[in-house]
């Protein structure tokens, strides 16, 4: 189903409108790639995922510094998985201590 010319336009001022107002969300809606908080839980979901894999191959392979690379990897997804929110509590704690 195609818009009318004049849903047309209205869609496109709305674009202009968001595109003014926050460009971070106008260049991230453009680009179609995750940012921010997104992108580093899918990076480190898939960063533990490989790391684990990597530690079971360097298992079945004997290899020790295969096992230690996946071993480094898993950690580094599992921080970026949780120093986020660990970083989103200290911040709610801090500003709930504060008075108003």
């Amino acid at each position: 189903m195609s818009l009318s010319d004049e849903e047309r336009r209205s869609l496109e001022e709305l674009e202009r409108d968001l595109a003014s107002s926050d460009p971070d969300l106008d260049l991230q809606l453009k680009s179609g790639r995750p940012r921010g908080a997104v992108a580093r839980s899918v990076f480190g979901v898939l960063a533990v995922l490989a790391g684990f894999a990597m530690v079971i191959a360097g298992i079945i392979t004997q290899l020790v510094l295969v096992g230690v690379v996946g071993f480094l990897l898993a950690g580094t997804g599992a921080y970026l998985l949780f120093s986020r929110m660990v970083l989103r509590r200290r911040t709610r704690r801090h500003d709930e201590s504060k008075p108003d």
